[in-house]
């Protein structure tokens, strides 16, 4: 999982699961090409449509955190993906 961080899981992202569109953050050098290649190749699907925005970091006290991008990947109907959940020790 080169440029995935992790799946997101909010109201409208869940709500969107029912669409067949996964929403999940991504480093923000990566590039749309590249996340679609990447999720074809690594769950086996087909992807139809990718929407991808950037997100602000926040401010800190010391300089402020790092960007990075949310990616909106929509599949084709018959398909899906696990949902890609961030293991913390």
């Amino acid at each position: 999982m080169d440029g995935i961080k992790y799946a997101v899981f909010t109201e409208k992202s869940i709500r969107l699961l029912g669409n067949n569109q996964y929403t999940s953050n991504v480093e923000s050098g990566s590039t749309r090409t590249k996340i679609k290649h990447w999720v074809e190749l690594f769950f086996g699907v087909k992807v139809i449509a990718m929407n991808s925005h950037r997100l602000p970091g926040k401010d800190r006290r010391m300089g402020h955190t790092m960007h990075y991008r949310r990616m909106i990947i929509m599949l084709q109907p018959g398909y899906s993906i696990p949902p890609l959940i961030e293991k913390r020790t």
